[in-house]
C-alpha cells in the first residue's frame, strides 16, 4: 500500500537554499528558485489514517509515534488550567489535569481515526494558546461504533527477580451524539534499589561503610470515564477519575565502621506505608454561534492525599538475631483540593484577525501535618508519636494553606499575510494566600503577564518563531510549613518558609524549525534567555546553632539561558523508508549569587544529548528500536546550610521490540536501564555552616535498580 501525506501548504526542498542565504547574509540567489506561494496562514500538516495502516497500529499513541518531530504536553502541571496543553480531540481539549490528555491517546483505538493534524501557527479557532504546534486528533464520524482494547503486561526485575503483572482495559463506544471512553488500569511499579554509601574523615580516611536495600512494593490502581455528547452547536463532556496505590517500602541498611579499635557492624530497618488517593471531576461545554464565535466554560475539581508513617528501628545483633529497638518515628500527611473554573468567549474582528478574552477563578487548599517522634525528650512518650517522645519543636501539628486566585485573560490573533502571524496576549492575576495551624498569615499578590508569539514562514517548509513574555513561577504550599527530609537520613525536616515569593520570569525564545521534504523528517533549535526575580533556592534558617536548618527561600535575580536542537529523520537515501533516527542535544548554563557562600552558581543542569531509533519492518509487522539519554553531569551543586552535594545521574538506555501477530495482537518486549547504570552524588557535612569550610565528613554514594524487561501484550476488538 502507498502511504501518502498531505501538507498544506506545500513546499519545495530548493526555497530552503533561499531562505537560508537571506537571513544569514542578504544575499540574493539569482538562479534558485522562488518560494512557492503560502495558500493559508495555518500551515497544517496532515496525516490521514491511510499513511499508518501499514504499520498495523492499535492504538493512536502507535500513530503518533510514527510522525516526526512530534511533542505533546497537556499544559496542566502548573496552577489553575493554563494554557490548555497542544493536544486536542476533535478540535476540543480535555478538562484535565490528573486525568491527562495523553493518557487518552493510549485508550482509543487506531482503526477510529479519520486524520491527525499538526497545526503549526497559532489561530483563535483552537482552545489552546502559546504552544510551537497543536496536535489534533480527528475521529471518524459515524453513527455507532464501539471497540475494547486490552493490554496485559509483565515485568520483571533482574536486580531480584520478581515478576508484577499489570493491566489495562479500555472500552470506547459511540450512539449517535453520545460518546464514552472507559478505563480501567493497574500498573506496576514495583522497585527495587541498592545503594553503597562510604563515609570519610576530612583527612579521606575510611570511617564507615553502609549497604542499603530499598524495596517499594507499588501497584497503582486507576479507573477512568469520558462521556462526550455532541449537537449541532453544542458539545460537551464529563470527566471523572480515581486513583489509589496504597503500598510499603521496606528499607534495610548495614553498616561497617572502622575505628582504632578495629571495626563494627551495626543495622538499621525502616517501614515506610504509604496511604496515597486521588480524584478528578472535569468538565466543558462549548457552544458555536451562528456567526463563528464560540462561548466556552471548563471546570476542575480534584482531590490527593499523600499520607505516610516511617518508623526505623536499630538491630541491635544485625547479623545473629532480628532484635530491635525502635529510634524513630515520622508521621507525615498532606492534602491538596483545587477547586477551578475558566470561560471564555471567541470571535472574529476581520477576516485575519479575531480576538479570545476570558476569566479563571481557581482555590488551592493544602492541609498538612507532621508527627516526629524521638527515643528521648522532656515529652511523655505517646501513640500518637509512635510510642516515643515528641519533638514538639520540630513537629507541625497542623498547617492549612489556601490560595485564592483571579485571573483575567485576552489573546489576539492578527494574520498579517499568508506568511505572517501574530498571537499577543495580556493576563491580569491577582491572588490571596493564607496560611493558619501553626502560623497565621495573609498576603496578596497581582501579576501583569504580557507576552508576544510571532511566526514568519520563510518558506513553505522553513518557519520561524521569536517568543517574548513574563510568566510567574507557582509556589509550593509544602515549603511554607516543615516538612519531612526525605533525601537526607541524618536530617530529620526541612524548616518552612511562610514569607516566600513566587518568582517572576521575562523569557526570549527563537525558534527555527524546517520540515524536510517529503516527509523525510523535522529539523528544529530553539535559543532562550530567561531573567528570573526572586529566585528560590535554599537559605539558612536556623534558629537553634545545634540543629542547622535550610529552608526554601528568595535568593535573589538569576539568569538562564541555553538552547534546544532536535532533529527526527526517516532514513530513506539509506535504503530504509520505514526507519526513523531522532537526537536531540540540549544545552544550558545559567548563574546567580548563592546567599550561604557568597558565591556565583549555577541553578540548574547542564543539559543532556539523546539518541533514538525506529526501524519498522512491515512486511513482518514488526518494529524493533533503541532510546539512549545521556546527562551532562557536573558544574551545578546543591548548597544547605551545613552540607554541600554534587549528583551525577545516569545514562539511560532503552530497547523495544514489537510484532502484531493473528492480524490484531501486538506483543512488545522492552528492556528498561538496559546498561544498569548507577546514579551517584557527593556530599560534604560540614561543622556549622557549610561556609565556615570546617569539614565534618565526606561520604560517596551509588545507587540503582537494575534492568527491568517488560512484555505487553495489545489487542483491540
Amino acid at each position: 500500500m502507498t502511504r501518502r501525506f498531505k501538507i498544506s501548504p506545500f513546499f519545495s526542498a530548493s526555497t530552503l537554499v533561499v531562505a537560508i542565504s537571506s537571513i544569514t547574509n542578504g544575499l540574493s540567489l539569482a538562479n534558485a528558485e522562488e518560494p512557492e506561494p503560502i495558500e493559508s496562514h495555518k500551515a497544517t500538516v496532515t496525516y490521514p489514517a491511510s499513511f499508518f495502516q501499514p504499520y498495523n497500529p492499535v492504538s493512536v499513541n502507535d500513530m503518533v509515534d510514527r510522525i516526526p518531530g512530534i511533542s505533546i504536553n497537556s499544559g496542566g502541571s502548573g496552577r489553575g488550567l493554563g494554557s490548555g496543553g497542544n493536544l486536542l480531540i476533535n478540535g476540543q481539549r480535555l478538562a484535565g489535569k490528573d486525568n491527562s490528555p495523553i493518557a487518552q491517546l493510549s485508550r482509543i483505538p487506531a482503526k477510529e481515526v479519520e486524520r491527525i493534524e499538526i497545526i503549526r501557527d497559532p489561530s483563535g479557532e483552537h482552545a489552546v494558546r502559546g504552544s510551537n504546534q497543536v496536535v489534533n486528533i480527528i475521529l471518524q464520524e459515524v453513527d455507532t461504533r464501539s471497540s475494547t482494547s486490552v493490554e496485559l503486561s509483565s515485568d520483571f526485575h533482574r536486580e531480584d527477580g520478581t515478576l508484577t503483572p499489570g493491566l489495562s482495559l479500555s472500552y470506547n463506544q459511540q450512539t449517535g451524539n453520545f460518546s464514552s471512553i472507559f478505563n480501567l488500569q493497574a500498573d506496576p511499579q514495583y522497585r527495587v534499589e541498592h545503594r553503597e554509601e562510604n563515609s570519610y574523615a576530612p583527612d579521606i580516611t575510611p570511617t564507615e561503610q553502609m549497604l542499603e536495600t530499598n524495596i517499594r512494593d507499588k501497584t497503582h490502581f486507576q479507573t477512568s470515564v469520558t462521556l462526550g455528547y455532541r449537537l449541532n452547536q453544542h458539545q460537551m463532556q464529563l470527566n471523572v477519575l480515581a486513583g489509589s496505590s496504597d503500598h510499603p517500602v521496606d528499607i534495610n541498611r548495614r553498616y561497617r565502621s572502622t575505628g582504632s579499635a578495629g571495626y563494627s557492624l551495626t543495622g538499621e530497618r525502616e517501614r515506610v506505608d504509604y496511604s496515597l488517593g486521588n480524584w478528578e471531576v472535569g468538565g466543558d461545554y462549548e457552544y458555536s454561534f451562528e456567526n463563528g464565535s464560540r462561548a466556552l466554560f471548563v471546570f476542575i475539581v480534584n482531590d490527593e492525599s499523600n499520607n505516610n508513617i516511617r518508623e526505623r528501628f536499630e538491630l541491635e545483633t544485625p547479623l545473629l538475631s532480628d532484635a530491635e529497638q525502635k529510634m524513630q518515628y515520622v508521621e507525615s500527611n498532606s492534602r491538596t483540593r483545587e477547586r477551578i473554573a475558566q470561560t471564555s468567549y471567541n470571535w472574529s474582528l476581520t477576516d485575519s484577525q479575531d480576538m479570545q478574552v476570558g476569566i479563571e477563578r481557581a482555590q488551592t487548599i493544602l492541609d498538612s501535618s507532621l508527627f516526629i517522634g524521638r527515643t528521648s525528650g522532656s515529652a511523655e512518650p505517646s501513640p500518637a508519636f509512635g510510642g516515643l517522645h515528641p519533638a514538639w519543636s520540630i513537629s507541625n501539628p497542623g498547617s492549612s494553606v489556601e490560595e485564592m486566585r483571579y485571573e483575567g485573560f485576552a489573546v489576539h490573533n492578527w494574520a498579517f499575510n499568508d506568511r505572517m502571524s501574530l498571537e499577543s496576549s495580556l493576563v491580569y492575576e491577582t491572588s490571596d494566600i493564607t496560611q493558619s495551624g501553626n502560623l497565621t498569615k495573609s498576603r496578596d499578590f497581582n501579576f501583569w503577564r504580557p507576552s508576544l508569539d510571532y511566526r514568519f514562514n520563510i518558506t513553505n517548509a522553513l518557519q520561524l518563531k521569536a517568543t517574548v513574555g513574563k510568566e510567574v513561577q507557582q509556589l509550593s504550599f509544602a515549603n511554607f510549613s516543615v516538612t519531612a527530609n526525605n533525601s537526607d537520613k541524618d536530617q530529620d525536616v526541612n524548616a518552612g518558609n511562610p514569607d516566600l515569593l513566587p518568582t517572576e520570569e521575562v523569557r526570549y525564545e527563537v525558534t527555527l524549525e524546517y520540515r524536510l521534504p517529503d516527509d523525510a523528517g523535522v529539523l528544529s533549535s530553539r535559543f532562550f534567555v530567561r531573567d528570573l526575580t526572586n529566585t528560590i533556592g535554599r537559605i539558612d534558617a536556623t534558629t537553634n546553632p545545634a540543629q542547622p536548618l535550610s529552608a526554601a527561600g528568595n535568593i535573589g535575580d538569576s539568569k538562564r539561558w541555553g538552547m534546544y536542537l532536535d532533529g527526527s529523520t526517516r532514513l530513506g537515501q539509506l535504503g530504509l523508508p520505514d526507519a526513523t533516527l531522532t537526537s536531540s542535544l540540549h544545552l544550558f548554563d545559567s548563574k546567580i549569587i548563592n546567599p550561604i557562600l557568597g558565591t556565583e552558581e549555577r541553578i540548574n543542569g547542564r543539559g543532556r544529548a539523546e539518541l533514538g531509533f525506529r526501524h519498522d519492518v512491515t512486511d513482518l509487522n514488526l518494529n524493533y528500536g533503541l532510546n539512549y539519554n545521556h546527562p551532562f553531569n557536573g558544574g551545578n551543586r546543591n548548597i544547605e546550610i551545613s552540607t554541600i552535594e554534587w549528583h551525577n545521574e545516569a545514562p539511560q538506555l532503552s530497547l523495544f521490540v514489537s510484532k502484531v501477530m493473528f492480524d490484531d495482537v501486538t506483543f512488545r518486549l522492552e528492556s528498561n536501564n538496559t546498561l544498569g547504570e548507577e546514579n551517584c552524588h557527593n556530599r560534604v557535612r560540614y561543622n556549622g555552616s557549610s561556609a565556615s569550610g570546617n569539614i565534618r565528613e565526606v561520604e560517596d554514594a551509588c545507587w540503582g535498580g537494575g534492568q527491568t524487561l517488560a512484555l505487553k501484550i495489545r489487542t483491540t476488538f
